[in-house]
């Protein structure tokens, strides 16, 4: 039988022990890692590695030696309670020593567990698994985490679940993190907040995200929105050293002011203005962005454009002149424009 991510979850919530086995593949490793360690723990409890109840099998030694599971599941543990045998990055070369113990499993023997990267739908384990009346199979697929996996992960973490626009900055956070970075900034945050009674706040995710290219685009872009031409030449050498081309500031730059001189331009105001941006801005980045919008105006926003689209066809260009110089002269010439 097949189980979705969200039947996944309730069954971690609440495991069937009289189940033979189940298989959790899957292209992203940390995805079919996390679902391991939950779906583990749920089945045995706590301590289970430290009182033996949990066997590891490594899929290239049951490939040696094929009789490895079965003595697993049918193995007595010293200390009561129940027993997982767990298959690690199995392919179809084991398939045939799965189904040995599957086929054989009784009540009260250890349950099954097989994690696997991505199989073909027509691959001797996963028919094995999804068409087994006592076992199942979790395809997890490379995709953003839902509203529901963040509750999971703030529950985990001993969090409450924030309002809309912690939620809002947390969803962003998770579409630009791995599964398992993300889910360590969450546990960040629970150690961030103890004790705190203060709701989750977009500020605290903020504070606690790891740094990223993205996050030095941002402080690049908001000191020259900010007038702060001294801190520039020190952030470009930093952006150099991370990889980022000269043309990929230009382009990040230009989305930036357009999206200032968008919100400067709505004939409601710059609040209204920010709230039709699309991609949509949230917290304080939505605050802050906010304030360039205000101080800058359209005509200085529009001057600002033209020295980036100049910059723009020179960078493309056949010019001779260096990039890296060409990109900080038109930061330093766009931070003095705001200037008063």
């Amino acid at each position: 039988m097949k189980l979705s991510a969200r039947d996944a979850r309730a069954y971690i919530a609440r495991p069937d022990r009289s189940r033979a086995g189940i298989l959790i593949y899957g292209q992203d490793p940390m995805r079919v890692a996390d679902m391991r360690k939950a779906m583990t723990g749920a089945l045995t409890g706590p301590n289970a590695a430290e009182e033996m109840r949990l066997t590891r099998i490594p899929a290239a030694d049951l490939r040696k030696e094929p009789a490895l599971l079965l003595d697993a599941v049918k193995a007595q543990g010293f200390f009561p309670g129940p027993r997982v045998a767990l298959v690690e990055d199995a392919t179809e070369t084991v398939a045939k020593a799965i189904d040995a113990a599957l086929q054989d499993w009784r009540d009260g023997d250890a349950q099954i567990v097989v994690t696997a990267g991505q199989l073909p739908p027509k691959g001797a384990l996963r028919k094995m698994f999804e068409g087994h009346p006592n076992a199942f199979a979790i395809p997890l697929y490379d995709e953003p985490p839902s509203a529901d996996d963040i509750a999971d992960a703030l529950t985990a973490a001993g969090l409450d679940r924030p309002g809309p626009d912690a939620m809002a900055a947390l969803t962003a956070l998770s579409r630009k993190l791995e599964p398992g970075d993300f889910r360590q900034t969450v546990e960040k945050l629970g150690l961030y907040k103890r004790g705190d009674p203060e709701p989750l706040s977009a500020e605290d995710i903020a504070a606690c995200a790891p740094l990223s290219v993205e996050a030095a685009l941002d402080d690049i872009l908001n000191i020259a929105a900010e007038g702060a031409t001294h801190e520039i030449g020190p952030l470009m050498s930093r952006l150099a050293a991370q990889g980022v081309t000269p043309v990929t500031l230009c382009i990040g730059a230009t989305r930036h002011f357009r999206q200032l001189h968008t919100a400067a331009s709505d004939p409601g105001g710059v609040g209204q203005g920010m709230g039709r941006l699309r991609p949509p801005v949230f917290g304080p980045r939505r605050d802050r962005m906010g304030r360039q919008a205000s101080t800058w105006g359209r005509p200085r926003l529009e001057k600002a454009l033209q020295i980036l689209i100049d910059t723009d066809l020179q960078l493309r260009s056949t010019s001779r002149a260096p990039a890296a110089a060409l990109m900080e002269r038109a930061l330093i010439r766009i931070a003095m424009l705001n200037r008063p």
